[in-house]
């Protein structure tokens, strides 16, 4: 136990048997956070709850929202933030880095010959069905040929970090990843309202984003646009759980937003409706699924997209980011076989590691997992959002034979997991410390060269004993600081 005055009162913090991202074993700070922990020793709880107020507050006026759409108590929610910020060293987030460059090239290569040659499943590397049976497979992509080859712009893949301390890839995320915008406004948010932390520590930037983003996205234009490419954010619209951030990252950009009836296609061209006539597009940075993307190709009832798009992107007068088809890169069951992706395409073994995954579709796996599913996590492949899941050793006897039931009924549409002891963070809550459950979502852009944001979304699992981040799930954010190389802590 570590029990250090603060103020006039004591704080006592047990870092348990999880990773704990400030505290050792032996209960001492980390050199990394202990001129943090000073200052949090000189700090009175009243004085703590101003803070949070006052961020909550800050959240509240920009309007840092997120859409619950199965929640009872209304659709928009504040962002929980908690004031504590999660930090990474120099080293560390060197090995992030050089984890997810290998990581999304390898997918964007896997993605190109799935689409193409298919070469990796004439080979017998991943079984066929495992591919060609994904919902993310889009066979109308075959084909496509897409500027500098890359289908994945934008990923955001979820690591966490074990008991060991080392950092895993729990998924990636390759069709339309969200959470950035909070990734910079947690960092505005606490440069208002707590600046002195700050002194201390040489926190590399996050807020370059936006124009990073911007960048990437011009740089796979068509080869025929002249001058400035046109790009635009395409939006399901205002009902859509992200569209805060939405409109951050379009208004961050300085570019347009629009919605699929603000687009038209002719002769083979996409443009976009304005008040000085029709301005053709080159890159839509879509932010809509792809099932909804084109009405001619995909679902004829779909009212979010533009008719005639697919056609044009095929043409190679339009580009989409991220690409068509990326789905079926992060399909929780293709997941199982990144190592092999890695290997296949790179010829390097994985920087990162992935999680001993259990697919039912295999004989031997099943017959695993249901005898050992008291132990397992349990997630379906199409669900997002903490949904469709089950934590094995939180779950009651009907949950887990219900699940069973389900898993035999469809094997495909299953994998599970070890449940992991996801490393820990102190929080504040009410009037003291305790620690909560964390992920890290990095952001990694991909356009004539991989760039990866120094910092990411660190998600809290809020709830006591919780191992669900997901915001929809009662979870919420952190800052989180990538520090600059030798000159992590100068006064620790």
């Amino acid at each position: 136990m570590t029990s250090t005055a603060i103020g006039s009162d004591i704080f006592a913090y047990d870092p348990g048997e999880f990773w704990d991202e400030i505290f050792t074993a032996d209960s001492s700070a980390r050199p990394h956070y202990a001129s943090l922990v000073r200052q949090l020793c000189t700090l009175s709880p009243s004085e703590v709850e101003r803070r949070q107020r006052a961020a909550d507050l800050s959240f509240q006026a920009r309007g840092i929202t997120f859409a619950v759409n199965q929640a009872t108590e209304g659709a928009e929610k504040i962002m929980p933030f908690d004031l504590v910020p999660r930090i990474i060293t120099a080293d560390e987030w060197r090995t992030i880095e050089r984890g997810l460059e290998q990581r999304v090239r390898a997918l964007n290569l896997f993605l190109h010959d799935i689409y193409h040659d298919a070469r990796i499943l004439r080979a017998g590397a991943i079984p066929p069905e495992v591919v060609l049976g994904s919902r993310g497979y889009i066979r109308e992509a075959h084909g496509i040929d897409v500027p500098l080859g890359v289908y994945t712009h934008v990923v955001g893949s979820d690591l966490v970090r074990d008991s060991s301390g080392d950092f895993y890839v729990l998924e990636d995320n390759l069709r339309t990843p969200s959470g950035v915008s909070y990734v910079v406004e947690n960092r505005r948010v606490l440069k208002r309202v707590w600046s002195q932390i700050f002194h201390d520590y040489d926190v590399r930037p996050v807020e370059g984003y936006a124009q990073d983003l911007l960048e990437v996205l011009r740089s796979v234009a068509p080869e025929d646009a002249e001058g400035a490419p046109t790009v635009v954010l395409l939006t399901p619209g205002v009902y859509n759980s992200a569209y805060f951030e939405h409109a951050f990252l379009a208004k961050g950009m300085g570019v347009q937003m629009v919605e699929g009836t603000d687009l038209f296609v002719d002769d083979g061209y996409v443009y976009m409706r304005t008040t000085g006539g029709p301005e053709r597009v080159h890159v839509i940075y879509r932010r809509v699924d792809d099932e909804f993307l084109d009405p001619l190709a995909f679902r004829p009832d779909s009212v979010l997209g533009v008719p005639g798009l697919l056609a044009s992107y095929r043409l190679g007068n339009v580009n989409i980011a991220n690409g068509i088809g990326g789905g079926v890169a992060d399909d929780k069951a293709v997941y199982a076989y990144v190592p092999t992706i890695i290997r296949y395409y790179l010829d390097e073994d994985p920087i990162l590691p992935t999680i001993k995954t259990y697919l039912p579709s295999v004989r031997e796996d099943l017959q695993f997992i249901l005898e050992h599913i008291d132990d397992l996590v349990v997630k379906a492949v199409n669900e997002s959002g903490g949904y469709g899941m089950l934590i094995g050793p939180h779950a009651s006897l009907a949950e887990r034979e219900e699940f069973k039931a389900r898993i035999q009924a469809n094997p495909r549409g299953y994998i599970a997991q070890p449940t992991l002891a996801l490393s820990r963070h102190p929080c504040w809550v009410e009037d003291h410390f305790e620690g909560r459950h964390i992920d890290l979502r990095p952001f990694v852009l991909f356009g004539s060269q991989v760039k990866i944001t120094p910092g990411g979304l660190t998600r809290v699992a809020l709830r006591r004993g919780s191992l669900v981040v997901n915001s929809s799930q009662g979870g919420g954010g952190k800052d989180t600081w990538v520090l600059a190389d030798r000159a992590h802590n100068r006064n620790s």
